[in-house]
């Protein structure tokens, strides 16, 4: 375990540094100049030429790239040209709110799907699994850039119930874990639904039902059990895809996060911060599938990690 663990986080420096290099070279031949942005439409060429030559953004592209990955060895990711703050302090402060938003996200999923695809598994073939399965393929339809300006609409203007947007008290978060966690609770509903279909079909389960056992222990304490298994990986990997796909629902709730941080960046072609940015993003998905991986061996012993 250990050895596939130290293995495994290995393999993350390549990976985010080959991410880093394919977005560093986007960003930089994407049309736009961060000192225009910063001095503005009327300055001038010579103030210009000095403040581009004060953040060396005179330098060739591949020297740039190069002199990012010097101070990316030390801990170093650059200094934001917008904010003049080290970027790392600019995350830190917005990878709370991110996280926040995506496990609250993951619970809403879970507290829809797990009832809604154990339902339609026991009513199989009836109008109640047409009917969980038609709000399940809903949920994956519907983008969450249209979902969350229509639960905006309905539940703070109309209703009044919550806020429109910012990060707050409790009720702030209701409307965007929402908009996040639908398209996921489609997603795992269904995969629970064939996920208990298949393991009702096996041996075991006759079994235990031949030896007396009521229909709810059966259900919950063997099929449900083993079904577990492969949502495991799905609610894994869509964790990932939550903290790092969180862009647009940020951007419409005005939620302080990466997402957020990131959108802004890319408006100012402020380089350090996007790069350091997707840096942290990618490394928080391949750190979330490591401990999928990690979990999965857990929960089914039979799989060994040794690869």
């Amino acid at each position: 375990m250990l050895t596939y663990c130290l293995r495994r986080l290995l393999g993350l420096f390549p990976v985010g540094f080959g991410v880093v290099a394919i977005v560093s070279l986007l960003i930089h031949i994407v049309p736009g100049d961060p000192v225009d942005v910063m001095l503005g439409a009327y300055a001038t060429l010579e103030d210009k030429t000095r403040l581009r030559a004060d953040l060396g953004l005179d330098a060739p592209i591949p020297v740039q790239i190069a002199n990012y990955y010097r101070s990316l060895m030390t801990g170093d990711l650059g200094t934001s040209l917008i904010y003049r703050e080290p970027v790392t302090s600019l995350i830190g402060r917005r990878i709370q709110p991110t996280i926040e938003l995506a496990v609250c996200a993951l619970v809403v999923a879970l507290f829809i799907s797990l009832p809604l695809g154990i339902y339609s598994s026991l009513r199989k073939g009836k109008w109640q699994d047409y009917g969980a399965m038609g709000f399940a393929l809903l949920g994956i339809c519907v983008p969450n850039f249209w979902l969350g300006p229509l639960l905006v609409l309905l539940f703070s203007l109309q209703l009044g119930w919550f806020p429109v947007s910012e990060r707050g008290a409790l009720s702030s978060y209701v409307l965007p874990s929402l908009t996040m966690g639908m398209a996921l609770a489609a997603i795992l509903s269904r995969m629970t639904r064939t996920s208990m279909l298949e393991n009702m079909r096996e041996d075991y389960v006759r079994t235990a039902r031949a030896k007396g056992n009521p229909e709810p222990i059966v259900i919950g304490k063997h099929v449900l059990r083993n079904a577990a298994l492969p949502l495991v990986t799905i609610v894994g990997l869509q964790f990932g895809v939550l903290l790092t796909g969180a862009i647009i629902t940020e951007r419409i709730f005005d939620w302080p996060g990466l997402g957020t941080l990131i959108l802004e960046g890319i408006y100012n072609r402020d380089y350090p911060l996007v790069q350091g940015c997707v840096l942290m993003f990618s490394a928080t998905y391949l750190l979330v599938n490591l401990a999928t991986d990690i979990l999965y061996g857990l929960v089914d012993p039979r799989i060994k990690l040794s690869r």
